[in-house]
């Protein structure tokens, strides 16, 4: 059996990958096992040498990269570009602050009890963690993961989505190379062909001791059971419908091209991206026609293209379940002001008007370019309805009055705010959502924790 990469644009098959075998996968557990055994005894410094090489490799080899995740999964080159340039910083972060991330935590004295000498709380790597990872950001992703986790002394296993096999084993050889080097062990970071079938056995191994997911909420639900049954630790990433709220003080026409930014870069296909547009009345239609102006004028297309502004879907099946969301709202009662045929995996950008709560473009993740627009009272009216969501991921609110910002930002329920400016993710800041947008959080210093042992070494007086 083997995993297939299809180009999104034409359907044309570029490579096909076969799934490894029992016996490969248990090489590469064992391995990933030996390797952690070295690795968590290297020094902050040689864990700093290896991000800081890997992040070289990335930068040197840039166009490659950009190449093939745009082939594999379908995204305009100029948004692979970036991707690749997002993982390279994100190397560089970890190299240099990684250390400080995780240094021990000393007890102050006002705490001590009487009879201590010294309290303090040293943080250790858990050992193999093992990546599930989706398509839509196929190096991203992965690297959003790696370099805090390893900069922390553990090691990784990943299994990619099956459409991008060909990025996972390139990325496998950028650490694998950078690795060998340095002289340290290749088997830090390592990538798994293999299908769901094996997922279990894999958590289950004893050299597993944590297990991160990105996609959807059905995938998380599987996974975070048999993390549970298995006692692992678990991190999931899940999905969203992100509201973007925009008041009548707002700067509407900046407010109008960040909405569209967020909601149609990465053919729509982002977790983060603002999909329900919460406007006021008094400022909604000024914003609906800076919308669809801008809306109109996206040219959907080859990706390899530079006057491509929208890729194509990552799938087929994806263009046509985000159409049939489509229809149902057009159906209840949502009004199409632009876009939304579908040829192949190709998706016309969309906007629909007057949304009601109970469709799927209201209700539902959609996963694809296109935009809902809903009309509120006021930003008490907002509020509630950006909170009626089964999700909690990101969420964004436009308005000159900070502090009224900052008051809503309190309010809304989700892993984060933005005030005035694009929902995005950065290695300063922990990522993560709450309720059906998953638990747990990546980058920062939470996200290194997060797979680490935190100690308590106590020392009498």
């Amino acid at each position: 059996m083997t995993f297939q990469s299809i180009h999104p644009y034409d359907q044309i098959v570029i490579a096909e990958y076969p799934i490894m075998d029992g016996k490969a996968l248990e090489h590469r557990l064992e391995s990933a096992s030996t390797a952690f055994q070295v690795w968590k005894q290297t020094s902050f410094q040689q864990r700093s040498d290896l991000l800081k090489r890997v992040s070289v490799l990335l930068r040197s080899n840039i166009d490659k990269y950009a190449r093939l995740i745009t082939m594999e999964m379908g995204k305009i080159l100029a948004e692979s570009r970036a991707e690749v340039e997002k993982c390279a910083m994100t190397c560089d972060f970890y190299a240099e602050h990684g250390e400080e991330y995780i240094r021990d935590e000393v007890l102050e004295s006002r705490f001590k009890p009487a009879d201590m000498r010294l309290g303090k709380v040293t943080y250790e790597p858990l050992g193999v963690i093992f990546a599930i990872m989706p398509w839509n950001f196929p190096f991203w992703q992965v690297f959003r993961f790696a370099a805090p986790s390893l900069m922390a002394g553990n090691v990784a296993l990943l299994k990619h989505a099956p459409n991008v096999v060909g990025c996972a084993l390139a990325i496998e050889k950028i650490f694998q190379e950078a690795a060998l080097e340095l002289a340290l062990p290749p088997a830090t970071f390592q990538t798994l062909i293999v299908d769901v079938d094996v997922v279990e056995s894999i958590i289950a191994h004893d050299a597993v001791q944590g297990v991160t997911l990105t996609g959807s909420e059905y995938a998380g639900s599987s996974v975070a059971a048999l993390a549970g049954k298995h006692i692992k630790r678990s991190v999931l990433e899940l999905g969203g419908s992100d509201p973007l709220i925009v008041l009548a003080d707002a700067d509407v026409e900046r407010a109008a091209a960040v909405a569209v930014q967020s909601r149609m870069q990465n053919a729509g296909q982002s977790c983060i991206a603002s999909k329900r547009f919460l406007v006021e009345s008094a400022v909604f239609d000024d914003f609906v026609r800076h919308c669809e102006v801008k809306i109109s004028a996206l040219k959907q297309g080859n990706p390899l293209e530079s006057s491509t502004t929208t890729a194509p879907m990552a799938r087929v099946d994806l263009a046509e379940k985000l159409h049939g969301q489509l229809i149902t709202t057009a159906k209840q009662g949502g009004k199409l002001l632009t876009g939304g045929s579908v040829e192949g995996a190709n998706f016309q950008p969309a906007l629909l008007v007057d949304v009601p709560e109970n469709s799927p473009a209201f209700n539902e993740e959609t996963f694809g370019p296109m935009a809902a627009v809903v009309r509120v009272r006021d930003a008490e009216d907002a509020i509630e309805l950006a909170n009626k969501t089964r999700y909690g991921l990101g969420a964004s609110v436009w308005t000159r009055d900070t502090e009224m910002a900052e008051r809503i930002a309190w309010r809304i329920n989700a892993g984060a705010v933005f005030v005035n400016g694009l929902v995005k993710s950065t290695p300063q800041l922990p990522f993560g959502g709450i309720k059906k947008s998953g638990y747990g959080r990546e980058l920062s210093y939470f996200g290194m924790k997060e797979f680490m042992n935190a100690k308590t070494v106590y020392i009498y007086d």
